[in-house]
């Protein structure tokens, strides 16, 4: 299901869809996307798009009721922001500027068991908005009964980036750093690059990477590369975890990345080496040692003394009076 899925409360960054809140659960897709982005992978996931202040788009969506009973579910947009964390959502029905232009119809359904509806996404931009691009997410949210003093809310999303201003869109653009092999603690080994954003929209980076030329000829992948929302201007590691059987290398490496449809592609040679190895360091003790011995030493140097002493005592020969 190309949606992602938060629990109302803090706001928190964006991941894999997954459940959320009461066991019965709902899901939304997008159904649609603008005919010049048929080539955006990400508009076909989220709701995307650059237009001139005073237009109005539509987007239609899927909603599904997954579970076995009837449920009633709120449809709604929110506030999100992309951060250096990733997309985050802000909790509950936080409002924002984009949020307050989107309307969702209907806004509450009841659905029956695995019953799906289409609901119209209308996105009204005033005349006077500013330039930039903007963050929302669009909400089909569900409520659980919990115990008397708990609601639980379950919701799923799909999140809206929006540009806004004259002309044509903001380009995207990105690089990408050098590759680097390496093994985790537990012998993983892992491929890193960081990637920078150099355009003027946000990134949902995701590609794959494929190792070739490997120890006797071995070849792996191509295995899935994602990295978190990157914001104007940020960074982040992406990190390819693979298969802790393979040789440390040398490899050569080839990663492809990609948000929406600019793409850029990294080669370099690899080795992960050894897994780090895991070192003990007791505790230096030696003036401790050192202090002991000497106060042991000067402990038996002050009785032999005592003793030599008492012994010369002892057997002094006595002298007759005069």
């Amino acid at each position: 299901m190309p949606a992602t899925a938060g629990r109302s409360g803090a706001p928190q960054p964006t991941g894999a869809p997954s459940p959320s809140g009461p066991s019965a659960s709902v899901g939304i897709r997008l159904l649609d996307a603008p005919v010049n982005r048929r080539d955006d992978t990400r508009a076909h996931r989220y709701i995307v798009d650059h237009v001139k202040p005073g237009t109005t788009i539509k987007r239609r969506v899927a909603v599904k009721n997954s579970s076995d009973i009837d449920r009633p579910v709120a449809l709604y947009a929110a506030a999100a922001e992309v951060t250096a964390t990733g997309f985050v959502f802000a909790p509950d029905r936080t409002e924002n500027e984009l949020s307050s232009w989107i309307r969702v119809e209907p806004d509450e359904k009841t659905l029956a068991p695995d019953q799906e509806i289409e609901a119209l996404v209308t996105i009204t931009v005033p005349r006077n908005a500013e330039a930039g691009e903007r963050y929302a997410v669009v909400w089909a949210e569900v409520s659980g009964a919990g115990d008397r003093n708990v609601r639980q809310i379950g919701r799923a999303g799909i999140r809206v980036y929006l540009s806004v201003g004259p002309g044509g869109e903001p380009p995207s653009g990105f690089e990408v750093g050098p590759l680097t092999g390496s093994r985790e603690a537990d012998g993983t080994p892992v491929v890193t690059a960081e990637v920078r954003n150099t355009g003027r929209r946000a990134l949902d980076l995701a590609g794959d990477l494929w190792l070739t030329d490997g120890p006797g000829g071995l070849s792996a992948g191509p295995v899935k590369a994602e990295a978190k929302t990157l914001p104007l201007g940020g960074s982040a590691t992406v990190r390819v975890v693979l298969d802790r059987r393979l040789p440390d290398g040398p490899w050569s490496a080839k990663l492809d990345l990609a948000s929406g449809w600019t793409r850029r592609s990294v080669t370099g040679t690899v080795t992960f080496g050894a897994a780090p190895a895991t070192v003990s360091v007791a505790a230096d003790r030696s003036d401790e040692v050192l202090t002991g011995g000497l106060v042991t030493s000067g402990l038996l140097l002050a009785l032999f003394a005592v003793y030599a002493y008492r012994r010369r005592t002892r057997f002094r020969p006595t002298v007759p009076a005069a």
